[in-house]
């Protein structure tokens, strides 16, 4: 609990001394799954020095997020949904993963943290799946659901667009729209 205060106190901070909060700005281990103040997702990305070396930036994206300007995301989300603040690049990728899709759908992840429920909905909607339909199908077959994924994937490029991405290109990104029946499956 103490470690949440103290995140919460250094993000307010963080703001009030930048006004904005600016992805390029934000730390390496801040920067995956946080939006700026503009709406737009932050990305880490690796950048090789002269010397070899690889290192990390934090950079503004093209993808906005839906109604979550200036958001850093929670340390109990990022456990609850599997993920890791060193996360390079935005992908769905991950999606093909049956333990990350699993922890995703789960309860914890899907029902309490909207931004990266936004996030992989959206990712999962460019793919032309549904994510609800992707959780829904975690509880009959993680097989099934991944192959679904895959020839999806194969059979429909990702739209390109020559402005940000958003979700209301693709469908409802508000989770209000969807019903309980159409989300998380029931804990194991």
């Amino acid at each position: 609990m103490s470690r949440l205060i103290a995140f919460l106190a250094f993000v307010l901070i963080l703001q009030g001394a930048l006004g904005d909060l600016v992805c390029e700005e934000l730390p390496v281990g801040m920067c995956s799954f946080s939006i700026s103040s503009s709406g737009r997702r932050c990305v880490l990305e690796t950048l090789q020095s002269d010397g070899g070396v690889r290192e990390f930036q934090c950079t503004t994206s093209e993808v906005t997020a839906t109604n979550m300007p200036a958001y850093i995301e929670s340390d109990e989300c990022m456990s609850a949904c599997g993920l890791s603040r060193n996360s390079v690049g935005i992908s769905s990728d991950s999606l093909l993963e049956v333990q990350f899709t699993r922890q995703l759908c789960s309860p914890q992840c899907y029902y309490t943290c909207p931004n990266i429920v936004d996030l992989y909905q959206n990712l999962a909607l460019a793919e032309g799946v549904f994510l609800s339909d992707l959780c829904k199908s975690q509880t009959t077959s993680s097989r099934r659901s991944v192959i679904q994924l895959q020839s999806s994937s194969e059979a429909a490029p990702a739209p390109v667009s020559e402005g940000p991405t958003s979700a209301a290109a693709y469908g409802p990104a508000s989770s209000a729209t969807l019903s309980s029946v159409d989300c998380a499956p029931s804990p194991l």
